[in-house]
């Protein structure tokens, strides 16, 4: 049996799970996620208590059991408090700016790049080398973390460009100029 597939996902107060049909809709204090999931598996809600349960020991089923049960917590852990990343701006006159739902960073290029906030993302700039990225859906705020961060990656050589807050890059030296002449 999946060790994570087995534990119970505990749903707080002010959150309202349904199931239909393993089409899961949580709604909480944040706002409400919808997902479909296999039907093969079973999906239990009970006071307070969501469990899942698999069929057979297919591998199929067993990679699909954790999975379902995470993403399920992670629904209810969204409703409840949302998930957000931090990126941070390295480098001179890279910076950020928000104006409205927008946010306008400079990054050395020859034109600002703009970056305009979704229904479902929100983005705030509390210093202009932050930008922190939020939402309910924790796999839409990580790959819009991932696109800002894309826009200009650290490089190894100054550690210049935006990163994840905490990454660590790792850093090549420079050309030694040993073998010239």
């Amino acid at each position: 049996m999946s060790r994570i597939g087995r534990m119970p996902v505990t749903v707080p107060a002010g959150v309202e799970v349904k199931n239909e049909n393993n089409l899961i809709t949580v709604k909480g204090p944040k706002g409400e996620l919808t997902r479909q999931f296999s039907t093969e598996l079973g999906i239990e809600v009970a006071e307070g208590v969501i469990n899942v349960t698999r069929p057979s020991d297919d591998k199929k089923h067993r990679s699909l059991h954790g999975l379902t049960r995470t993403l399920i917590a992670n629904m209810v852990e969204g409703v409840t408090n949302g998930y957000s990343k931090t990126l941070e701006i390295e480098g001179v006159g890279y910076r950020a700016a928000k104006q409205g739902t927008k946010v306008t960073l400079s990054l050395g290029f020859s034109h600002p790049v703009v970056i305009e906030e979704t229904d479902a993302i929100k983005l705030d700039v509390p210093q202009p080398n932050r930008i922190v990225v939020s939402g309910i859906d924790k796999q839409a705020v990580g790959q819009f973390a991932a696109e800002i961060r894309e826009k200009r990656p650290p490089e190894p050589y100054k550690g210049k460009g935006i990163r994840y807050a905490g990454e660590r890059i790792i850093r090549k030296e420079g050309k030694s100029g040993k073998g010239k002449k």
